[in-house]
């Protein structure tokens, strides 16, 4: 974990935190799942929602989980990627036993503003390939119609392919969505009270979602389990 020390972001303060370097791994989460047994919600259910490349579109696919984002139609998921198809429930009970909590929305941007209150459109400036290099795994093209993959992956990545932030945190934006605790003021689904979400994923491009920005959010209902939905974690400072 990386210590941050207190401070401020916009017009809040801060105190200071531990935060988990990368977003929590599949191998993580397996040795969560053999110590206790625990069942994420996508496997009570029998489905997760996924994202159909070839039509555009979302379902809840059946046998989606943790161990098989795309259920028979793909393979396990690798143990140094995120976790996906945790929902918040999952990734809360994940903390408890991990001695750790989600990080608060504001938390998370100090977090992503390098814990120095900067102005930037990503974490590692305005630029968005500095020197021609992708920092982040999003989509490129026009979501939905066509992702040209430029980046390498037309899904999750290794968690720390595309390097740190100068603070040193590994796919704060990109690759998956993240969990934090606070309910969202913007019910967007229609189907009860949402949980805010930070960091964009590889579903999001430039034009529709740009939610690998530092200030993109997004939401969803706390027992929602989908392909592009992580989370890490944080601590109290002593």
């Amino acid at each position: 974990m990386i210590r941050l020390e207190g401070g401020r972001v916009g017009a809040f303060e801060v105190d200071g935190f531990f935060i988990d370097q990368h977003p929590v791994t599949v191998g993580q989460f397996r040795t969560f799942v053999e110590a206790t047994g625990y069942q994420t919600e996508a496997e009570r259910f029998g489905d997760g929602a996924i994202f159909v490349f070839e039509t555009g579109e979302w379902m809840l696919k059946k046998g989606a989980n943790w161990k098989m984002p795309n259920a028979s139609d793909g393979g396990p998921a690798p143990d140094n990627h995120p976790v996906t198809l945790v929902s918040w429930n999952d990734a809360q009970a994940y903390c408890k036993w991990a001695g750790k909590r989600l990080p608060s929305n504001r938390e998370w941007e100090y977090a992503a503003r390098n814990a120095n209150n900067t102005s930037t459109v990503y974490p590692w400036g305005n630029d968005l390939k500095p020197g021609g290099a992708y920092k982040a795994n999003f989509w490129q093209g026009a979501f939905p119609q066509h992702n040209f993959g430029e980046d390498g992956f037309m899904t999750t990545s290794p968690v720390g392919h595309f390097g740190s932030s100068p603070l040193g945190l590994q796919d704060i934006v990109g690759n998956v969505w993240e969990w934090v605790e606070e309910w969202s003021p913007i019910e967007r689904s229609g189907t009860g009270p949402e949980r805010m979400m930070r960091g964009g994923s590889f579903l999001c491009d430039l034009d529709v979602c740009h939610g690998f920005q530092i200030i993109g959010e997004s939401s969803s209902t706390p027992e929602t389990g989908s392909f592009h939905i992580g989370f890490r974690c944080v601590k109290d400072l002593p």
